[in-house]
């Protein structure tokens, strides 16, 4: 999910890629108001200290999430990759961590998938959500085959109240709360606010449990841990 909150010192990132394989020679720019340093680190990647997210450019992300390709110790994760696939997507999702597909992103969105990482945001390119969003349109609910929202997810929803499943609508696509608050004409701090009670409502333990909970991606009877 996006965030634009602008952290109050400039990041430092760690760039985990096969050697001249980093897609983004330019970024981060010398002014860029959010990333003051990234570190270049080879295979097999260990995340130095004082290090605030780490970038992973790889072909395939389920084997890094599945194996011990990286060891980030606990710091939020952002991967690039060309897959944007289905499965692909909603499996790094699940897992807590940020997805852009390559092509679908410009350096500015890589600095804003960063920030968001830091407060506990997760940030999908446009295509990595429309891949989100139809493979849970597909995908079986309740056991029926066929697709569409079970009788599960819309009991699930039924607890939140129109303005909240406004907002949750709009958190599954990929915004963060303040531009929630400017498509709603709210303040930041009311979308918060609202984003406090639907976690509380939904048993949901951050933005990305609640989307997937909303979208129907993980029963609404589970807890999700990322």
């Amino acid at each position: 999910m996006r965030s634009t909150e602008r952290p109050s010192q400039r990041l430092s990132v760690a760039l985990a890629c096969a050697e001249g394989d980093w897609p983004d020679d330019g970024w981060p720019a010398p002014d860029d108001p959010y990333v003051g340093r990234a570190v270049r680190l080879s295979p097999p990647f260990r995340v130095p200290g004082g290090v605030d997210v780490v970038v992973v450019r790889c072909e395939d992300p389920v084997a890094v999430l599945r194996g011990r390709g990286l060891e980030a110790d606990g710091v939020p994760v952002i991967f690039i990759s060309p897959r944007r696939d289905t499965q692909t997507v909603v499996e790094v999702f699940r897992s807590g961590a940020g997805y852009l597909a390559e092509g679908d992103y410009c350096a500015h969105m890589l600095s804003s998938a960063v920030v968001a990482a830091t407060v506990g945001h997760t940030y999908l390119s446009p295509s990595a959500c429309a891949a989100l969003r139809d493979g849970v349109r597909r995908m079986p609910t309740d056991g029926v085959a066929g697709g569409g929202v079970g009788d599960g997810v819309e009991r699930l929803r039924a607890l939140l109240s129109p303005r909240e499943r406004q907002v949750m609508e709009l958190l599954s696509t990929g915004l963060g709360a303040q531009e929630i608050g400017l498509r709603l004409r709210l303040s930041e701090k009311t979308v918060r606010n609202n984003l406090s009670n639907i976690y509380a409502k939904l048993d949901a333990r951050g933005s990305t449990d609640a989307v997937l909970r909303w979208l129907g991606a993980t029963p609404p009877t589970s807890v999700l841990r990322v």
